[in-house]
């Protein structure tokens, strides 16, 4: 069934005129990366708070409140992309197994990402952060970091994308 449903997305005359036109094309796979840069980035930054090691005269309440809109925006932009630029070779999409690695990893570090950000002020109310928040925040980057480079060996060991 997922199948079809991958030869109807790659199908679709809106989803071929995207990934057939160079420009449009060009330009998603820019909305895709610079999105994943502003996300990955915001968060970053974020996990590196709680750990204690940058940004340390703002309370983490405060900068997350900061980074919030910009980590949910560019993490809607991505999403977006990303599934345009799916959409437009789904058949191979489906057939690639490190594709279904990065999308886990993903769904992974997005977890990770609404977890810090349910749980952060309430850390910041402590008088430190706790250890396994601060692993959370570790392990949360290193799924970033994940999510970037299956993202990178999807075309690079596929040739799909």
């Amino acid at each position: 069934m997922f199948l079809h449903l991958c030869r109807w997305l790659q199908d679709n005359s809106f989803i071929a005129a995207i990934n057939g036109t160079s420009w449009a094309a060009a330009s998603l796979e820019i909305v895709h990366y610079f999105s994943m840069f502003v996300l990955v980035g915001s968060m970053m930054i974020l996990d590196l708070r709680v750990l204690g090691l940058v940004v340390r005269r703002q309370d983490a309440t405060q900068l997350a409140n900061r980074l919030f809109p910009w980590i949910w925006t560019s993490l809607a932009l991505n999403v977006l992309s990303g599934f345009l630029m799916f959409a437009g070779s789904a058949v191979s999409y489906y057939r690639n197994s490190i594709f279904y690695d990065k999308i886990i990893v993903i769904l992974l570090a997005i977890a990770a990402n609404i977890f810090v950000q349910q749980k952060v002020r309430k850390w910041d109310r402590l008088p430190a952060m706790p250890g396994w928040a601060k692993c959370l925040a570790a392990v949360s980057i290193g799924l970033w970091l994940g999510a970037i480079l299956a993202g990178v060996e999807v075309p690079a060991l596929t040739g799909v994308g």
